[in-house]
């Protein structure tokens, strides 16, 4: 059984962008294309709305490349057990209301019982200061966290 894999947006993201010249974000285009093309297989990859509404914004050939990388996920339930975790991750990381769906991403992987969250944002998601707290309040309300990291993270061994 291949493990579980939360996909946030930002992953296919990166991996649809035009290559940029800024060298970290050109580096990380590259390790995520890396990793879909040696990696991707290995897991079972879920999405939910949010990463399909938020990979459906802006410039519509861009967004359009973003779905089509991910159309074919199974996308996962948002119900009332998600809002809660997301509601207490707010709270209890003092959380921006920009952030309210990078909460979401984080509680709808948990609830799910995702074994990974696969995140480029490192703001709000794949935080090692917010560690600590995500994990808590995942255990605090009877669900495991999951491990939320990179591509570049997940490569394998």
């Amino acid at each position: 059984m291949k493990p579980k894999l939360y996909l946030e947006t930002t992953v296919p993201s990166y991996l649809t962008a035009w290559p940029s010249r800024d060298l970290v974000r050109a580096s990380h285009q590259q390790i995520t294309k890396e990793w879909w093309e040696t990696r991707l297989n290995h897991f079972e990859v879920f999405v939910s709305q949010f990463v399909l509404d938020e990979a459906a914004a802006g410039d519509s050939a861009a967004a359009d490349e973003r779905i089509r990388a991910i159309r074919d996920f199974p996308i996962l339930d948002i119900d009332e057990s998600v809002e809660t975790v997301a509601e207490k991750l707010i709270s209890s990381l003092a959380l921006p209301s920009k952030a309210a769906t990078d909460a979401a991403h984080i509680a709808i992987a948990a609830v799910h019982g995702m074994h990974f969250l696969l995140t480029w944002n490192c703001a709000h998601i794949a935080n090692a200061e917010m560690a600590v707290t995500i994990e808590t309040v995942c255990h605090d309300l009877g669900y495991s966290c999951p491990v939320i990291c990179t591509p570049e993270e997940l490569m394998g061994m």
